[in-house]
């Protein structure tokens, strides 16, 4: 019995020792995924904004892809509060106003980066089976009243997240979560209905149609095109699927104890999962449109042209000031005395064939 009871104390040991060291790992391996999201997210979104926003024409495509690199770079700039409460284990430190803040721009541009790819693919659906219609009537004002009342719908849809969302301390820290009286299931159903499912169907509804009507107008570019869509639908429905699956349960922990340990273990993952959609969307949405991609080269151009230019005014700068000693030279050479004019006046030819000689050369490796 003695025995028996020393073996089930060794195995209890061991088993917490290993539920230890996987938190462990998965809480570092979180925060280096979390962290990669966030440079890539804010790095690459913050190009799609500046491109969009300052090198392209104002279109209806620019306005969509504008704030939907705004929604995704907001979304990934307020990771790293996430990734300094995962490298502390949770634990919050930066009071309740931002604890609520945190949750409410979070929230908010998730349900305003999927509201905008929702718009976006109906906008590419209606400009191709209905070319006369979109050429008449899809305008830039109207896509800046769409792209405002998407920004209001996010806002209201995110107000009851943050509304329940407070500081709880448990054994001497502090936790930013949902209050004991959220009505959980309320809103876990409320952001997969809104957030998810219709926004899935009308996508998938959307390139499906956009699908058939490539193949009738163009057979040659099929497959891209094909390729393209089915890597929109697929990141869209492997990104933010397990994040609303991990959320229904945990809301049978309380029934179902066991989930427990899969919802702790499983939920960072779909976490990671869900922000990674804001990194793929200017790589799936903004960087093959051809305009924008020929943008960006013309932007990257002009810092290179920009950065010669320094250079080319500091060489410039040089051989003025030679110029202008020469010239300084042949003045002093002719107030001479005449024995020594043919001298000079060799010497000054010599001298300008040398500047000229070197300036060709110089333009010549330019």
């Amino acid at each position: 019995m003695c025995d028996w009871w020393v073996l089930r104390c060794a195995v209890q040991i061991t088993n917490s020792q290993f539920k230890i060291k996987i938190k462990l790992q998965m809480e570092s391996t979180t925060m280096v995924i979390y962290s990669v999201i966030f440079l890539a997210g804010t790095m690459g979104n913050g190009l799609v904004i500046y491109v969009t926003g300052c090198r392209m024409k104002k279109t209806v495509n620019s306005i969509w892809f504008l704030n939907l690199a705004l929604a995704d770079f907001l979304f990934t700039a307020f990771l790293l509060f996430t990734i300094i409460s995962v490298s502390q284990e949770y634990q919050w430190h930066f009071g309740h106003f931002m604890c609520k803040l945190n949750n409410f721009v979070s929230v908010v541009n998730m349900f305003a980066s999927v509201f905008l790819l929702m718009a976006i693919s109906l906008d590419r659906c209606l400009s191709i089976w209905v070319v006369v219609w979109a050429q008449n009537k899809r305008t830039t004002r109207k896509a800046q009243i769409i792209t405002a009342v998407i920004w209001v719908a996010a806002v209201v849809c995110s107000i009851p997240y943050a509304t329940f969302r407070d500081l709880q301390t448990m054994q001497g820290k502090t936790y930013c979560t949902y209050s004991k009286k959220t009505p959980k299931f309320i809103l876990t159903t409320f952001r997969f209905v809104m957030g998810f499912l219709i926004p899935f169907l009308v996508i998938c509804a959307s390139y499906v149609a956009i699908g058939v009507r490539a193949r009738r107008l163009n057979r040659t570019r099929t497959r891209r095109s094909q390729r393209i869509i089915f890597s929109i639908v697929l990141a869209f429905f492997m990104c933010w699927l397990p994040f609303h699956v991990f959320h229904f349960m945990e809301l049978k922990i309380e029934t179902n104890p066991e989930l427990f340990e899969i919802v702790k273990t499983g939920g960072p993952i779909t976490l990671c999962l869900a922000f990674m959609n804001s990194c793929l969307n200017p790589i799936l949405y903004v960087f093959m449109c051809d305009e924008f991609q020929r943008k960006l080269k013309q932007s990257i151009c002009l810092v290179l042209e920009s950065a010669l230019a320094e250079d080319r005014l500091s060489l410039m700068s040089s051989r003025s000031l030679s110029s202008h000693l020469s010239r300084i030279s042949r003045k002093s050479e002719s107030a001479a005395p005449t024995e020594r004019k043919g001298t000079g006046t060799s010497l000054n030819f010599t001298e300008s064939k040398v500047l000229e000689t070197g300036e060709r050369e110089t333009l010549s490796t330019e």
